[in-house]
């Protein structure tokens, strides 16, 4: 019987190795194929290093007694033995075999380009592979021609004149991975440049990997190491960052390069950090995002202050230092401005930063109105790494307990019991950050649309217009932008006010039955139909003037585009207020619950 329990875990944890290998695969398309060196010179075009390293098969040395032509492409592996080109199309190339068959030569006469095509994006395709870089000028190629009658040891000294630091990616790679992997090309070029400019760095490092090239190639065959370049990366510092850069961003993504150990290089590829169900968002839309957020938005940080701190650099702003000490998942963004002395602007730039960077997320702040689901998207496995973590973390409690109950949506006042100590009640918060920063949990919000009945005098008629929903209001139909990101330049700026709620609306504020406010409710109704003011105007609440006015100075928030907390950031009320209105007028208003689809991409599991 023991046995067979121990196979059962045996099984579960093996069914799960083979859920996370195949994400693993699914992240092939972002992830480079190689990363190659080249240069150009008075001695020519060079391949001063290449990595992932080729086999003792696919070495240079033993190609060439194959290859009629040192310029000849060939693919490797089976390919080699089936010249039609068959086998090629039954079996797909691994990324190694892709590459294999650009011998060095070859990479280094088609990637080393003209001096004209300096400080420009590189592109080419060939077959299977697209090559991406920024070629760079080191010096203009006149200014290394000297006189043959100068007797001066100048004339015999090698000179770079171009450099470029090239990516192989596969063919079919998504054009915003090409475009981040010629940023970062080019974040790189611009480091070398400047290392060689001041002290040399580039040729020094270049007359290393050649010599330890030349070296390889006049040692026997027998002798011979599997790849000269496997020889280079224990003696230069450039072969190992340009291995250093390769494998992060086959891995985490996230790339920190100390060129010369002095000028740092940082780049992050938002394609392995920002992940749903497989499949990358594009910086596009996570841009737009970005942009949506709003001050009663809250950043929530994914590690804790020290593991954080420890990440940043030396030489990092102040003003982010300032933030990540006072940052709190039950603060808004405002109050985070106000409690770190900083401007909402500033808060604005700091937090999109740290989400880019996968550091952060965007939430709304946590109170006991907060309605949590568990995400579909949630790793309920038994054994997961995250369970383990979790009973770590929470001694006593294990997570799929927790998750449970999630199971339907739940606030977290019914989680409160008056009789339980405080310790208990901050640990259940604990729990739900940590659930929160795992994205194992989602939040609903509360929308609400305007549905009227159909008139029973016309029925086919309303069958075919459109839903009240969609104009209700003569307004545009986007979320308030009067504080859009990255509008705010003083303090001043910190209150929001919707951008439909012009004037006339803020007279109905004061009340009274003057005859302009008679006019302004007029105006407000006037979007609708003479049957929707009717059924309106009908409800038992709309006899109090009080309420007309506050439903329609709010119509224009009843689309389903405006949930309840913004309604209340935005007007300055009350939950409460806003859910005795909701029920007074529940015969024209349907109100849902669903994810904030501004803050729902930043909710997508971790892989």
């Amino acid at each position: 019987m023991y046995n067979s329990s121990s196979d059962l875990l045996g099984d579960r944890k093996s069914m799960y190795k083979l859920s996370q290998n195949s994400i693993y695969k699914s992240g092939e398309k972002t992830s480079p194929i190689s990363v190659i060196l080249v240069s150009s010179g008075s001695r020519g075009n060079k391949l001063l290093f290449r990595y992932p390293f080729q086999r003792v098969a696919e070495c240079p040395s033993s190609l060439t007694s194959k290859q009629r032509s040192p310029y000849a492409l060939n693919t490797s592996g089976e390919v080699l033995e089936d010249q039609d080109g068959d086998s090629r199309e039954q079996t797909p190339l691994t990324d190694e075999q892709l590459v294999a068959g650009f011998s060095d030569i070859i990479l280094a006469t088609i990637l080393a380009t003209k001096s004209d095509m300096c400080g420009k994006k590189f592109e080419l395709k060939i077959d299977n592979v697209r090559f991406v870089g920024h070629p760079t000028l080191l010096q203009h190629p006149h200014s290394i021609q000297v006189s043959k009658t100068d007797p001066s040891p100048k004339r015999e000294m090698p000179t770079m004149i171009l450099f470029s630091v090239v990516f192989a990616l596969r063919a079919n790679a998504d054009p915003s991975v090409i475009s981040c992997m010629h940023n970062l090309s080019r974040r790189i070029a611009i480091a070398l440049q400047h290392e060689e400019r001041r002290c040399q760095y580039l040729t020094r490092e270049a007359k290393l990997m050649l010599a330890m090239q030349d070296e390889v190639t006049t040692m026997p065959e027998n002798d011979s190491p599997q790849s000269p370049f496997r020889q280079i990366l224990p003696k230069c510092k450039l072969a190992r960052d340009l291995k250093e850069a390769y494998d992060n961003l086959c891995t985490t993504g996230v790339v920190r390069l100390h060129i010369n150990n002095w000028l740092e290089v940082s780049f992050c590829l938002p394609h392995k950090i920002h992940r749903v169900g497989g499949n990358h968002i594009p910086p596009e839309a996570l841009e737009r995002s970005l942009k949506a957020i709003r001050p009663y938005h809250a950043l929530l940080l994914l590690d804790n202050e020290k593991d954080l701190m420890a990440q940043l650099p030396l030489d990092c702003s102040p003003a982010l230092v300032r933030l990540i000490k006072t940052c709190s998942a039950v603060k808004n963004l405002q109050q985070l401005a106000q409690d770190a002395d900083l401007a909402l602007l500033q808060i604005f730039q700091i937090a999109a930063h740290l989400v880019y960077w996968g550091k952060a997320i965007i939430v709304y702040p946590l109170c006991e109105n907060n309605v949590y689901m568990l995400s579909p998207h949630a790793n309920i496995c038994l054994y997961s790494p995250l369970a383990e973590q979790f009973s770590q973390q929470f001694p006593g409690h294990d997570l799929p307990s927790v998750l449970a109950k999630f199971s339907l949506p739940v606030s977290l006042a019914e989680f409160r019991n008056p009789l339980e100590a405080p310790v208990q009640e901050a640990q259940l918060i604990q729990m739900v950050v940590w659930m929160l920063q795992r994205r194992l949990l989602i939040q609903l919000h509360t929308y609400v649309c305007l549905l009227v009945p159909p008139s029973e005098e016309e029925p086919g008629l309303r069958d075919e217009e459109p839903l009240p929903v969609a104009r209700a209001g003569g307004r545009s139909l986007s979320t308030p932008s009067a504080l859009s990101f990255g509008s705010p330049t003083s303090s001043d700026d910190m209150t929001l006010t919707s951008p439909s709620m012009d004037n006339s609306s803020a007279e109905l504020l004061s009340g009274g039955d003057s005859p302009l406010n008679k006019r302004v409710l007029e105006t407000l109704l006037a979007s609708l139909t003479e049957h929707e003011r009717q059924v309106i105007l009908n409800i038992p609440a709309a006899q109090c003037p009080e309420d007309l006015r506050m439903f329609a100075r709010l119509l224009h928030y009843f689309r389903g585009h405006h949930h309840l907390e913004e309604i209340m950031y935005n007007e300055n009320m009350r939950r409460s207020q806003l859910k005795t209105l909701f029920d007074k007028f529940r015969i024209v208003l349907v109100v849902t619950n669903h994810e904030d689809p501004i803050i729902s991409l930043f909710q997508s599991p971790l892989e």
